[in-house]
């Protein structure tokens, strides 16, 4: 496969059932497509209050899912990304229930957060307000530690506890952590949350000097240990191609909202701009576990200045148009409308998204997987998901229209589906032609354009027109070529 071959995200529970099951799936009906694949939090129990993201044993994996020998065996065939949980761990956990018991007599009362440890002089209504949160409110909670009542820094949830990274019982956790993370098999670190650990009186706390600091730690530690960083940061485009030049890989954040903005308001003006300055080192994604961020396309009172990719009115248009295309589904899953909310994302499948338009959104997938980085491809995304409005009514959780729990008969019935088959096909060409190993080029000129790989004798091309979401992909190798297009598609 080629070195940047694309990556599925999934969770365990919700595709293949258990680690082995997904293993199965690679080797058997998505075999070819992926050379990687990052499991969201398997950890123990992988079933929390933020879905994984709040292990109480964050070095364990949940039996319910598998072993550290089944990871280590899905890692012998593909590169295994983990979760790294940086900023937060579980209220639950065996070290924050000894606080709550003991309170400063714990020898862990160090390790978590209180809005006294970063402000011991006292706290003023203008440092409250300049703190960085993605939800309303000011990120404290008040518990109980021994016999005192305190503000505990809980950025996330109340369930999420915040870990002070400038204490050795930190480090000495995260450091066991990434030991078994890497010892069961994972070689790609995906640091979780990471912006918000470097909580400072005087800032907003979020990308400060300090967290910069505390990543560069993270990534000898991984470097140390044979594994590679991915970066997980919402802000201002310019904060990412500075932080790319720091780290191994970064999200290209923006791709998806720029992409949407494309098929929707057939301009690619924003798209092409953004191609011409995105860092090379990018992991390419058009969905996640979370939703579609707007504010990576937008201004940020963190860039001041500094204008987005797009203009305030096109991302409210986009927004509108996401909500109009999934029949206000969307929007019903999205702000205030839902618990665990996030203000700088809508939440909807990406299918929907696009308003169920196979043309338009194998597109999407297209213009993804031709652009320079690792493809990373969400499970409900290869399959073509629609939003769970069934389950978003069932846990009052936002983000959970578009982490749907597939049976096996589910799984079958997508991948017979012709915009499905497209999109496997198109990832196994990416995974190994000839011509991805060399050079890229693009020219979008209003409604039409190309992207284009060409390395020796090999090339492929991609040509579309945003009007009617036409497209043909045409792939050479030598004398062979081949070519496929929206005619590929048919009523399912």
């Amino acid at each position: 496969m080629n070195p940047d071959s694309p990556q599925l995200i999934t969770y365990v529970d919700r595709l293949g059932g258990t680690v082995t099951g997904i293993r199965d799936l690679l080797a058997t009906r998505l075999s070819g497509a992926f050379g990687g694949v990052h499991l969201l939090p398997y950890f123990t129990p992988f079933d929390g209050a933020d879905a994984g993201f709040d292990p109480v044993d964050h070095a364990s994996i949940d039996p319910r899912l598998g072993t550290w020998d089944d990871v280590r065996a899905l890692s012998e065939t593909h590169t295994v990304m983990s979760d790294l949980i940086v900023n937060h761990v579980s209220a639950d956990s065996a070290a924050f229930a000894d606080v709550r018991r003991r309170g400063d007599a714990s020898p862990f009362a160090p390790m978590f957060l209180t809005l006294g440890s970063v402000f011991p002089g006292g706290v003023t209504e203008a440092d409250l307000t300049r703190i960085y949160r993605p939800r309303p409110g000011l990120p404290f909670t008040a518990m109980v530690l021994g016999d005192r009542l305190r503000l505990v820094w809980t950025t996330f949830t109340s369930e999420q506890i915040d870990i002070d990274l400038r204490t050795d019982a930190a480090w000495e956790y995260l450091t066991e952590v990434i030991d078994a993370l890497v010892a069961g098999g994972t070689s790609m670190l995906r640091l979780d949350a990471v912006g918000y650990t470097g909580k400072e009186a005087g800032t907003s706390c979020f990308m400060t000097a300090a967290t910069e600091l505390y990543t560069q730690r993270i990534l000898q530690l991984a470097h140390d240990r044979g594994a590679q960083v991915l970066l997980e940061i919402h802000g201002h485009h310019t904060q990412q191609i500075a932080i790319a030049q720091t780290v191994d890989y970064v999200y290209d954040f923006a791709l998806p909202p720029l992409v949407l903005h494309a098929l929707h308001a057939r301009d690619a003006r924003p798209l092409e701009r953004w191609l011409e300055i995105r860092p090379a080192n990018s992991i390419t994604v058009l969905d996640t576990h979370d939703g579609i961020g707007i504010i990576d396309v937008g201004v940020s009172d963190l860039a001041p200045g500094e204008p987005g990719l797009l203009e305030p009115e096109q991302i409210d248009a986009l927004v509108e148009a996401i909500h109009d295309a999934s029949g206000g589904t969307s929007r019903q899953a999205t702000g205030a409308a839902a618990s665990n909310l996030d203000l700088y994302q809508v939440n909807c499948t990406f299918y929907d998204a696009l308003g169920r338009d196979d043309r338009r959104y194998a597109l999407a997938r297209l213009l993804q997987i031709m652009t320079p980085g690792i493809p990373q491809v969400y499970y409900v995304g290869l399959l073509a998901g629609e939003n769970d409005m069934e389950l978003l009514k069932a846990t009052g959780v936002g983000r959970d229209v578009n982490r749907h729990h597939y049976t096996p008969d589910e799984i079958d019935a997508a991948l017979a589906r012709s915009v499905v088959g497209l999109q496997l096909d198109a990832l196994r060409l990416r995974a190994t032609h000839p011509a991805f190993t060399g050079a890229f080029s693009h020219d979008l000129r209003g409604t039409h354009g190309e992207l284009r790989w060409d390395a020796a004798d090999a090339s492929v091309t991609l040509g579309f027109d945003l009007g009617d979401a036409s497209f043909q992909l045409t792939a050479t190798d030598g004398s062979a070529t081949s070519t496929w297009s929206h005619a590929r598609l048919v009523e399912d």
